[in-house]
């Protein structure tokens, strides 16, 4: 990331931007179950949102030094994994929710996003959901990641891209700067 990127994704503003604007919509009637796993937690913006929806929460966390900087920081509430949302450190069919939230535009192509998508997928139950947002490519959307991966996933093939590797109920829902996914592990 960018240092604006690290700047603003380890503020307190985004910490509550996340936790009363992004996660409720992207969750909104959304059942995370008991245990759910977020991909790409970063700095932590999303774990009080998440806990007050789940009793477990665990976080994968590609980058080793934000994944330690959250052990520290939310350790004693979370359990935080160094590994790749496309090949997770974490056993099959074990989570009732998967969760990404403003991270899949720093996958750095469709087929790796793909990848992460099938993971999320091979982690949930039967009957799971696979939940989160990102944001709609624009020009201040491409401003805010100079120098960074960036590379959005365009919201009017994401159902198919999710149906393409196993999900089904796939539903998504844009506004006007960010979509919204939700998506079930078949029964």
């Amino acid at each position: 990331m960018n240092l604006f990127h690290r700047l603003l994704c380890r503020s307190s503003s985004w910490e509550r931007t996340s936790s009363t604007r992004v996660v409720p919509w992207a969750l909104e009637n959304v059942d995370l179950g008991a245990a759910s796993v977020e991909i790409g937690p970063g700095y932590g913006a999303n774990v009080r949102a998440l806990l007050a929806r789940t009793n477990a929460l665990t976080g994968v966390e590609i980058d080793p030094v934000l994944a330690a900087r959250l052990r520290e920081r939310r350790g004693e509430v979370m359990t935080v994994l160094d590994g790749d949302g496309a090949d997770m450190p974490l056993p099959t069919a074990r989570f009732d929710s998967v969760g990404c939230f403003t991270m899949l535009h720093h996958v750095p192509t469709p087929e790796y996003q793909d990848a992460l998508f099938a993971d999320a997928l091979r982690v949930l139950r039967p009957g799971g959901v696979f939940a989160g947002s990102d944001g709609l490519d624009s020009t201040a959307f491409r401003l805010i990641h100079l120098g960074d991966t960036c590379v959005p996933v365009p919201p009017e093939g994401a159902a198919e891209r999710l149906t393409d590797v196993g999900f089904t109920d796939v539903r998504i829902d844009t506004d006007a700067t960010k979509f919204r996914f939700r998506a079930r592990r078949p029964a």
